[in-house]
């Protein structure tokens, strides 16, 4: 058959795929959702999981934080690896990889297990994120059509962070495995759903891929997460050791910008960063979902363990979170073009350092209603911050350079879930171990395990029972309150900086 022949199928295919674009939207959609809601879905799990497997406070981050920190430096390669092999193929085998994974860590029976696992369900992740984006974009072909589907796109992904608590805390009620387990069903409605009506994208085997930058970015990113929980409270190697690989993280990613910069067709286009307005939005999405994702983790054990929700109430107290981001992000669209992007951008940064300011009073003691309007703000400034710091980012690259623009975005955005758990984890933790003062009736190898996590010191203190383990969950609480307190400021600060540097280095439109 000769081209000429061939091209009225081809051109039937694709117009196939055309009347099933929003078919094929909500596939994606549904896809996005899963890898977004996996990065929070076990924050309201911490008691439970606590309980079930006794990680130490290590071990707990890990489990909570490998997720994102796998997927970040993939996605750029993984990108590339679809562009030039298929994208339909990596979402399917990114489909499969997921579902097993989920099955692993639902019935890991050891916190190294279940680490293990959350990396592979972060490369599954991986292998599906950058890909639905490229197929909206491949079967959208009006133009019009193709921005309320980008827009549909930003904000599942934007949903997806604040939805995961909600969802872990009616699933924990049932099982602590349940918050994984219900992916293999919708993945094994998905893929056959994804064989039928997914487009085959075309193979351009001219396009050079780069292996050693992707070994570096990806080794580059996990020795400085590594090393920043191991220098914060670590216990498997000593300070030094934990700065030296910290230190080699950093050389890593100095390699991988310096090799960037050398290849024609590099992984990632550093040369973006030459731009005021780019690097300004890129910042903006990576603190926005670091403070997001790491005070969810922290407010979630807080409304568990300091105040005694039960996992399903701590989710229903959390929904004005998720209303108010959900809302954001819908208002970011009509307020962006009358205020411009740098008004929306720092005003959003500043209302979430301004609804977090409250809870630096709060104690042991409930206080629903305040507690309620500090999420609707926080939910409510970080979408409206990142819609603008979206637009930041694409309206500072050029058309050809959009692809590249929206995988750093991507990148920054697991980077930043990643690093708010890791950076404000490992903050609560070096302040609450030493505000735990020993407590009679209670071993010292019990107090060390307390010292390790509220949710450990909850677990020693109903082993323990009577007056001794009320006494220590009691300390437990006020430490944790305060270790909290901590982790507020520095998020405060952080916020209020980026809020001030967003003001002084955009442009008013």
């Amino acid at each position: 058959m000769t081209v000429t022949q061939a091209a009225p199928f081809i051109r039937t295919a694709d117009q196939e795929h055309r009347d099933r674009r929003w078919s094929i939207l909500v596939l994606l959609c549904v896809s996005l959702l899963l890898i977004t809601v996996d990065a929070t879905v076990l924050h309201i799990a911490v008691p439970a999981l606590t309980a079930a497997l006794e990680p130490s406070a290590v071990e707990l981050l890990w489990i909570i934080d490998t997720y994102s920190l796998v997927v970040a430096p993939l996605l750029i390669m993984f990108g590339t690896l679809g562009d030039r092999y298929g994208r339909k193929r990596l979402v399917l085998g990114g489909y499969v990889l997921f579902g097993l994974a989920s099955a692993g860590a639902a019935f890991a029976p050891t916190p190294l297990t279940l680490i293990l696992a959350r990396a592979l369900l972060g490369v599954g992740g991986a292998m599906i994120m950058p890909a639905t984006l490229s197929l909206i974009r491949q079967v959208f072909t009006d133009r019009r059509e193709r921005a309320i589907a980008l827009g549909v796109w930003s904000a599942v992904a934007a949903a997806g962070a604040a939805v995961g608590p909600l969802i872990g805390g009616v699933l924990v009620g049932i099982w602590w495995g349940a918050v994984f387990l219900i992916n293999v069903p919708i993945l094994l409605a998905l893929l056959p759903a994804a064989v039928r009506l997914l487009p085959e994208s075309p193979v351009r085997k001219d396009r050079p891929w780069d292996g050693v930058s992707a070994v570096l970015s990806v080794f580059g990113i996990l020795a400085l997460a590594f090393g920043l929980k191991e220098a914060g409270a670590g216990n498997l190697m000593p300070l030094w050791a934990s700065v030296l690989v910290f230190l080699g993280g950093l050389a890593l990613l100095g390699l991988f910008v310096r090799r960037q910069l050398r290849l024609r067709a590099p992984l990632l286009e550093v040369g973006l960063f030459r731009r005021r307005e780019f690097t300004t939005g890129v910042a903006g999405v990576l603190l926005g979902v670091f403070s997001l994702v790491g005070l969810q983790l922290m407010l979630a054990q807080y409304l568990q363990l300091v105040l005694g929700d039960s996992p399903l109430h701590a989710a229903v107290r959390m929904l004005p979170l998720v209303i108010s981001a959900i809302s954001g992000g819908l208002a970011a669209a009509h307020i962006l073009p009358r205020i411009g992007m740098r008004a929306t951008m720092s005003g959003g940064l500043g209302l979430v350092a301004l609804s977090l300011a409250p809870t630096l009073s709060w104690g042991v003691e409930a206080h629903p209603v305040t507690l309620a309007i500090c999420f609707v703000g926080i939910g409510f400034g970080v979408q409206v911050a990142l819609l603008a710091a979206s637009d930041t980012i694409m309206s500072s690259a050029s058309e050809s350079q959009a692809g590249g623009a929206a995988a750093i975005e991507e990148t920054a955005y697991e980077l930043g879930a990643g690093l708010g758990v890791a950076v404000l984890g490992t903050i609560t933790t070096i302040v609450y171990a030493p505000g735990l003062p020993s407590v009679p009736g209670v071993s010292p190898s019990g107090m060390d395990q307390a010292r390790q996590s509220l949710a450990g010191a909850a677990h020693v203190a109903h082993e323990v029972g009577g007056s001794a383990g009320g006494a220590l969950m009691d300390a437990a609480r006020w430490a944790f309150v305060n270790a909290l307190h901590t982790t507020v400021i520095v998020s405060v600060v952080l916020l209020s900086l980026t809020a001030v540097a967003v003001a002084m280095l955009l442009s008013r439109d």
